[in-house]
């Protein structure tokens, strides 16, 4: 770590001796002038940019700037021009007259620089050495204790403009200087420089100060506007010289292209409404129906975020999801990790266009009523090496450990979740995703690797805690700084674990001691469901505790169903080549899933492609089946699904009871032998529906139904109803007179399709 240097270096006259002769420049140690013109010094501005030296009469100003392969050079200040000498490996220096300040104290003058090049090029600029750090004090010291919650308004690079008597940067007249300020952390670099097409990617001239043992690095860049491509070259700890894409860039070049773009965002958003609503709600008390989308692939004619909202958002609103889930969408190199290996976690990924296009997709969502989750992944990132792997030559971001550092299946580094910086960075970044883009929920991939020290390791892979256990706790941490701070800072937002073991406690609160997720992807429903859907029908009654076991568990968490892109993809098949059976069979066993998911406590998320019953599993590269739906069938699924979304969001029996057992009623749970469940929803205000599947092969008539209450009951939805597909066995006058029955004191026989299910609703 290099030395803090004096406290306004920059203009202090850091010099090793002192002169009475007006026109002779501050005189500078030799190897530091060195490491200057090779853009190698820790703190350019001691010897870069303007000193006053007070030590002559009147006070004199020493000028030197870094112009390599330049001509000639002249200082230009509202007073005058002074002509620079060569000083040493293209360094100028002048001596100007200083000005007079308020109290008549001497002051540096605003000053252009003019070169002019052999070439016959001459330009006009103002001069990065000149200005002050462009990130405070205070947010220096919140990034070190780990506590500043919006990193990204200081760190990365950010537009801005500065008013100065001279004019805009070329001296223009009455125009702010416009330029950009970069800032990124690398505390074991010796040196930083910000290279990029604006400076024919030779970063002498940019080279960045260090500020202090902050570790963090920093320069504003006068002319450096929106839509410039960066990177910085960092001398690292082994004194090499490496190009790094920024950790906080806010967008990127299309890979396979590496650097990072400068973006200053100019979308003026229109859901002051949606958000004003959302502070003021619970979203996970109402109803919730998410579409998981791989933006890349839904369609294969979308080329933007623009055009993928102008088709999205419709298809979803006439469909009746509340949600879209998108897969990661924070920058990858590799379009076939699906987004799962992120190298800039503060860039939106640019294969589908800029930031302001995606903040297009997001307003238009709140403007059809629709949500929007992203997927977020802190669990790990890849090993690339433009990106945040060994930054600056030592394990930054990573666990230094190498039996905590790296991920066996994924071949990827894992965060270092013990260091303040690396913590902070990843809180920030929550936050800059549901706050920046108004993004109302987040997914956290692969928790379940965050939580446990052993994850995929064999004995002697991983070393036990402090206490003996196998839990990360700097990790768990995290976690719940992570949750707690996003609900905090975004009320009415929702934070989801995938979370696949049974660690206790994801969704209870952090003051409790949990890890305060508002909810938790179940698992064990969607695997148990999709193992009893597989069996053939006349098998099933010996897998009839799979399909209720889920009930057991059901209320221990705050869970989400998920029939996901996990379930449909490398071999697993899409949900039709799941069913067994004929066609038939097949289309009216994805049917019966659906419902199931829909009436089972829980919130409810599917893939997209499974609304349809498309024949092939997903495929990144292609795009889901829509041709399949010249066909009735799959076209009666897609029906279905809007049906059962229209029902579930309009009636509070089936969510606004999710997480406790007052919102649920088995009816009957044990009828093995016909493959039949039936149970009641029930609402907060009394609300009351009915559920009976028939998961067997064979339509069963006179079954006999225990019921709540007496009277008339409708049918509300049938799975089989023709314009679905089905059979089109109806149940069209339903009146609960056949006594008691399995505990209740109503009951009604009803007709019941094979491979169906039955909502009822109460008449009176």
């Amino acid at each position: 770590m290099h030395p803090t240097p004096p406290e306004h270096a920059y203009a202090s006259g850091m010099t090793t001796t002192h002169t009475s002769q007006a026109n002779t420049p501050v005189p500078v140690n030799a190897d530091q002038l060195d490491a200057v013109s090779n853009g190698a010094f820790y703190n350019p501005h001691e010897i870069l940019g303007a000193h006053i030296n007070n030590e002559t009469t009147p006070a004199t100003v020493t000028i030197r700037v870094l112009r390599p392969l330049a001509k000639d050079v002249t200082i230009v200040t509202e007073d005058g021009e002074t002509p620079a000498s060569h000083e040493h490996n293209g360094v100028f220096v002048a001596v100007v007259p200083a000005s007079t300040g308020d109290k008549g104290e001497a002051t540096v003058p605003d000053y252009r620089v003019r070169t002019t090049y052999d070439d016959g090029t001459v330009t006009l600029e103002d001069e990065p050495y000149r200005h002050l750090p462009t990130i405070g004090d205070m947010d220096l010291y919140l990034f070190g204790e780990g506590r500043h919650e919006r990193l990204w308004e200081k760190m990365g690079a950010r537009v801005m403009r500065f008013d100065d008597p001279m004019g805009s940067q070329d001296g223009t007249p009455n125009e702010p200087i416009v330029g950009t300020s970069f800032t990124v952390w690398a505390p074991n670099a010796h040196a930083v420089q910000v290279v990029g097409d604006f400076n024919g990617w030779d970063g002498r001239r940019h080279a960045m100060r260090s500020l202090g043992s902050s570790g963090v690095w920093e320069l504003f860049v006068p002319g450096v506007t929106a839509g410039q491509i960066y990177k910085f070259k960092i001398l690292n700890a082994y004194n090499q010289w490496e190009l790094k894409a920024d950790p906080m860039e806010r967008s990127h070049e299309i890979p396979p292209r590496t650097g990072s773009i400068v973006v200053e965002s100019t979308h003026e958003w229109n859901d002051n409404d949606w958000m004003t609503k959302r502070a003021a709600s619970d979203p996970h008390q109402g109803p919730v129906a998410i579409y998981e989308v791989n933006a890349n692939s839904w369609r294969k004619d979308v080329h933007d975020y623009q055009e993928l909202a102008d088709k999205l958002i419709p298809y979803v609103q006439q469909m009746g999801f509340t949600h879209i889930e998108f897969m990661p969408l924070e920058e990858y190199p590799f379009l076939g990790s699906w987004g799962y290996q992120v190298t800039g976690y503060y860039g939106v990924d640019s294969r589908l266009g800029s930031p302001d296009q995606f903040k297009y997709l997001v307003d238009k969502a709140h403007e059809a009523g629709i949500g929007i989750i992203m997927d977020w992944v802190p669990a790990h990132f890849p090993k690339d090496a433009f990106a945040l792997g060994r930054f600056d030559g030592t394990p930054l971001y990573e666990d230094p450990d190498p039996l905590r550092g790296e991920h066996p299946d994924w071949g990827t580094y894992i965060f270092n979740f013990g260091r303040r910086e690396v913590r902070n960075f990843l809180v920030a970044n929550a936050n800059f995703w549901l706050s920046e883009y108004h993004i109302d929920g987040l997914r956290v991939d692969a928790v379940s690797s965050m939580l446990y020290l052993d994850y995929s390791r064999e004995n002697g892979q991983w070393r036990p805690n402090k206490f003996g256990g196998r839990e990360n706790l700097e990790a768990i941490e995290f976690i719940q700084e992570a949750n707690a701070t996003a609900y905090k800072n975004n009320p009415g937002i929702m934070m989801i674990a995938e979370e696949s073991t049974a660690y206790p406690g994801v969704t209870a609160p952090t003051s409790q001691g949990g890890l305060g997720y508002g909810l938790k992807w179940n698992m064990g429903w969607m695997h148990d469901t999709l193992e009893y859907l597989k069996e053939s029908p006349i098998n099933r009654r010996w897998h009839h505790d799979e399909i209720t076991f889920s009930m057991v568990y059901a209320f221990s968490e705050q869970y989400v169903l998920p029939i996901s892109h996990d379930e449909v993809v490398y071999g697993k098949g899409s949900l039709f080549t799941k069913m067994p059976g004929d066609d038939w069979q097949k289309f009216a066993g994805v049917r019966s899933l659906f419902a199931y998911q829909w009436a089972h406590p829980g919130k409810k998320l599917t893939f997209m492609g499974n609304e349809i019953a498309q024949f092939a599993e997903w495929n990144y590269d292609a795009q889901i089946e829509w041709d399949s739906l010249n066909w009735d069938d799959h076209k009666g699924v897609q029906r279905l699904v809007a049906d059962l979304n229209a029902m579930y969001t309009a009636d509070p029996a089936f969510w606004s009871q999710d997480f406790t057992p007052d919102g649920f009623q088995w009816l009957t749970s044990d009828d093995r032998d016909h493959n039949t469940l039936s149970f009641m929803r029930i609402g907060k205000n009394g609300e009351q529906v009915v559920v009976v599947i028939n998961f067997s092969g064979s339509a069963w008539s006179d079954y006999q139904v225990a019921l709540p209450q007496g009277g008339r009951w409708k049918e509300i939805l049938t799975t089989d109803d023709a314009k679905y597909g089905g059979s089109d066995i109806h149940n069209n006058d339903i009146v609960a007179d056949q006594g008691p029955f399995h505990s209740r004191d109503f009951s009604a026989n009803i007709t019941l399709p094979a491979l169906g299910a039955v909502f009822l609703k109460p008449e009176n």
